[in-house]
């Protein structure tokens, strides 16, 4: 049985650079799309009046399961899915006082988000993009791991369907909720 523990992270990681694989994200309207929610149903982040935040990581891993390659925690923003899921579980009241609906994304099967959303109590729903779809519709970052297609972490806020502001490189995972939270806090411009 592997003794992984994903709910912390580890010294030494390293960290991701900015690529500008995000940079064309602003000003972007989201593609219509429904996406398999945790919640049931699904969602079309399109659609979501008033300001939505989103947050897409790789992978989250399962306690006692290997991660897709023993070099996982070598790749720059790879590692801290599940710190980076429970930054934004931990301040949702926040989020929702401030009037942001929060949504957690991966490529991963509703199945599998379902089990983490359940396991760490996340109180928002958690979207697959299985098939890529929303991936390719907005050229979002990737990087493939063991023949799988995942998500470079990022964050973004979306305002009436329309991206306003991104938040990629995303390093460290766990303080992102807060770094999004800062900056609502704020106001646009600030």
């Amino acid at each position: 049985m592997h003794s992984q523990n994903w709910s912390t992270l580890p010294e030494g990681l390293p960290v991701p650079t900015d690529d500008g694989a995000a940079g064309h994200l602003i000003g972007m309207k989201l593609p219509q799309l429904a996406l398999a929610a945790t919640t049931g149903g699904t969602v079309d982040l399109s659609r979501q009046p008033g300001r939505t935040v989103v947050f897409a990581y790789p992978r989250t891993g399962k306690p006692g399961q290997a991660p897709p390659t023993p070099d996982w925690d070598m790749i720059p923003g790879a590692r801290g899915c599940t710190p980076h899921t429970c930054g934004f579980r931990d301040l949702y009241a926040e989020f929702h006082a401030l009037g942001c609906a929060v949504y957690g994304f991966s490529t991963q099967d509703t199945a599998y988000q379902r089990e983490m959303a359940e396991r760490l109590h996340v109180p928002f729903p958690v979207l697959s993009d299985a098939n890529l779809e929303l991936a390719r519709a907005l050229r979002l970052p990737t990087f493939t791991v063991a023949g799988e297609v995942l998500l470079k972490r990022l964050a973004w806020v979306a305002d009436d369907g329309r991206i306003t502001k991104v938040f990629y490189p995303v390093f460290p995972p766990d303080k992102n909720a807060e770094d999004v939270l800062s900056w609502l806090r704020k106001g646009p411009g600030k």
